[in-house]
């Protein structure tokens, strides 16, 4: 179970709305809050088109046991820096946090070599969740598919895998 700690970039799926406040499930114990002004450019007359069951890439702002987690989808600018609504057609699917971690790291080979088989948009949330977009339906699986299996690959397996895809 992901504990939630401030800082942290996060994929959470709205479960309700109540009030000003969206409610996200981020596989904690409990849902964090999300104000509809935490959006870039949000305003009480420009709301942003949020829905129940959008996916949101946030940030989280207050993080303790104590009190209950609250995302923004702005940095500290007010600009919305990649965080808000994920796009509809992607696949969304769980990792464990060592990969993500993993995935996380600069210079990270796995997503530079992936990059060279097919274009794809990504989302890495610090809770676990992978948010994979490609060209196709095909291609989006195929990604899924090799994100969930490097983990318990090595490097070599790894490459052999995707030499096989892109068909050298």
């Amino acid at each position: 179970q992901y504990v939630p700690v401030k800082g942290d970039h996060v994929i959470g799926i709205v479960t309700a709305k109540a009030g000003d406040v969206f409610r996200l499930d981020v596989g904690g114990s409990e849902p964090a809050s999300l104000s509809y002004l935490a959006f870039e450019g949000a305003t009480k007359r420009n709301r942003p088109n949020v829905q129940v069951g959008d996916l949101i890439y946030g940030q989280f702002v207050v993080a303790n046991k104590d009190m209950e987690p609250e995302m923004v989808c702005i940095d500290s600018s007010g600009k919305s820096s990649g965080m808000g609504i994920i796009g509809q057609d992607g696949f969304l699917f769980k990792v464990s946090l060592g990969l993500i971690r993993k995935l996380l790291a600069p210079k990270c080979e796995i997503i530079q070599e992936l990059s060279q088989l097919y274009p794809f948009e990504l989302v890495l949330g610090m809770n676990g969740r992978i948010w994979v977009k490609a060209k196709t339906v095909q291609q989006t699986l195929i990604i899924v598919n090799i994100l969930e299996a490097c983990e318990y690959m090595t490097a070599e397996q790894r490459k052999q895998a995707l030499a096989k895809l892109s068909g050298n």
